[in-house]
């Protein structure tokens, strides 16, 4: 099984990547394949909403979106790391996000999703929110862990000292392979969920 990680700071070795790191560990006991992306430190421009990649199956940007599809496909989770800037998440990261999200035709239903947030005091919740709305509108299961998934930190390496931080993040990642495990079971046995033709419904008429 593998689990491909998105760290969406701009810092190489920051309190995102302490937060990401301290996951790693513990996938790597439970026998889970790692991978670590930084995106947050490249030049990734927004959605221009031209629909090519409907027609392509792909975007028309060549980029880090288009590399990490294939590799975001044939994991079993995706975890996505983020600070927290003006109570939300990089913006650079959420580019990101939005085109690999859209322009991937692949079904995600039933990969896990987890989100990790870091800041020195306030808009964890509120980042924490919005990246969880990726995973939910992709069938993605949400893990869940022993509080919201949030670090404390404000200078490179402050976020050692959080205690409960820290403990979140390794209990996220122990639930997020029990439940990514518990999946795969199923899925022998069951298949997936039945797919209904999706229903788009329009407000203005």
């Amino acid at each position: 099984m593998k689990v491909l990680m998105i760290n969406g700071s701009p810092r190489v070795g920051g309190n995102t990547a302490i937060a990401l790191a301290e996951m790693e560990k513990i996938f790597t006991q439970e026998g889970i394949e790692t991978e670590i992306l930084q995106v947050g430190n490249q030049v990734i421009r927004g959605c221009a909403a031209c629909y090519a990649c409907v027609k392509n199956g792909k975007c028309i940007f060549s980029d880090a979106v288009n590399e990490t599809a294939a590799k975001f496909e044939s994991c079993d989770g995706l975890v996505i790391g983020s600070p927290v800037y003006y109570g939300s998440a990089n913006g650079t990261l959420i580019s990101f996000l939005d085109r690999l999200f859209f322009s991937s035709p692949f079904d995600k239903t039933m990969k896990v999703g987890a989100s990790a947030v870091v800041a020195r005091r306030g808009g964890l919740s509120a980042t924490f929110d919005q990246l969880n709305k990726y995973f939910l509108i992709s069938g993605m299961p949400v893990a869940s862990s022993q509080y919201w998934n949030s670090v404390h930190g404000r200078e490179p390496g402050q976020a050692v000292a959080d205690g409960e931080g820290l403990q979140t993040m390794r209990t996220l990642a122990r639930n997020m392979s029990f439940l990514m495990k518990s999946i795969a079971l199923g899925r022998e046995q069951y298949g997936l969920p039945e797919k209904e033709e999706r229903i788009a419904t329009h407000f203005v008429r």
